[in-house]
């Protein structure tokens, strides 16, 4: 079956417009579909909206990064940012392309605010991280870096893509698949179900009660110019715990995507000094979390189909969970 895959182009609009046309042009010509915000280059809270459905719709998303952070939303993020960051919690693939050179950058295409320095140099660190970054230099130098990461990427971690309706699989073929996702489901809520039964309340840590958190913070070294990693650990009590990662369980994110939540959530209320970077706690102590919060009946877990096709497991909070968010967060008289 012939798949064309739709890929979404993320970056910063005035001055990548070259750019931007140049890796779109190369896109189409590797059969894909490109997506991106032509047609909203100022954009707003609402416009938002929309584009993180193109983003749900998209099976890749490529973000190109130059010398401007971009708009601000109202919380002071750029909408970039925030397209990557809502990429990133949807599970979808994402290929970045970061100027490996932005003091070479002219002037008219850079930052010329220092709080905007600080925030674009803090996204490129935070988009650093990802594995599948390329960096570029020229203007003529990305098609060919996008022509070979996208092909690799598409090879590597094939999406479910987009097939013209008169070459589908025949019905039979999706009624087997929708009988197997609900015996899926029915043994995913037998587990859910196990679970739950396996110990008793009785047993378990109260809310109030402390668990130490360990973890890990790597962040760039302007001084050595070099990355570096730091430990960092925190006795928190199950109650603070749910408190910070409760209300964005509302959004269902993926497994990835809370423990990356949670992991800045503690480390931004250690005594550590507070360094711009990503933290990440011990994959053991998320483990437990984990099993605690599901064993309090504050969190279901689901494995559900992604945006580009696989299963991943997701967070959800439960009833007994907001009624617990709501007296944790609320503003009291």
């Amino acid at each position: 079956m012939n798949k064309r895959y739709q890929v979404f182009i993320s970056s910063t609009y005035a001055d990548l417009k070259e750019e931007r046309a140049k890796v779109i042009q190369t896109i189409m010509e590797l059969d894909c579909i490109p997506a991106g915000m032509e047609i909203f280059p100022a954009i707003d809270e609402e416009q938002f909206e929309f584009i993180k459905k193109v983003i749900d719709d998209c099976d890749y998303y490529l973000l190109i990064i130059g010398g401007r952070y971009g708009s601000l939303s109202e919380e002071g993020i750029s909408y970039t940012e925030m397209e990557y960051d809502y990429a990133i919690s949807k599970g979808i693939k994402v290929i970045a392309f970061v100027h490996s050179n932005p003091d070479e950058i002219p002037l008219g295409k850079s930052e010329k605010d220092a709080d905007l320095r600080q925030k674009l140099q803090d996204f490129r660190e935070k988009v650093s991280t990802n594995r599948l970054i390329k960096f570029w230099n020229s203007t003529n130098e990305l098609p060919g870096l996008v022509a070979l990461s996208l092909s690799k990427t598409i090879k590597t971690y094939p999406a479910s893509g987009w097939v013209r309706g008169n070459t589908t699989t025949n019905p039979e073929v999706y009624k087997e698949l929708s009988d197997l996702r609900k015996e899926n489901q029915e043994l995913l809520e037998g587990i859910n179900t196990d679970f739950s039964q396996s110990i008793s309340a009785d047993e378990l840590a109260d809310l109030d009660d402390r668990i130490k958190v360990i973890g890990t913070h790597r962040f760039w070294d302007n001084y050595n110019k070099r990355d570096r990693n730091s430990e960092w650990e925190k006795t928190i009590s199950w109650n603070e715990i749910f408190a910070l990662l409760s209300p964005y369980l509302l959004d269902h994110p993926s497994d990835a995507g809370t423990k990356d939540i949670l992991s800045q959530a503690i480390y931004k209320i250690t005594d550590e000094p507070i360094i711009k970077g990503s933290a990440k706690i011990s994959d053991q102590v998320f483990q437990t979390i984990k099993i605690q919060l599901k064993a309090l009946g504050l969190i279901d877990l689901r494995y559900t189909k992604t945006t580009n096709g696989g299963m991943s497991l997701f967070w959800y909070i439960t009833e007994k969970g907001e009624n617990l968010m709501i007296k944790l967060r609320t503003v009291k008289k």
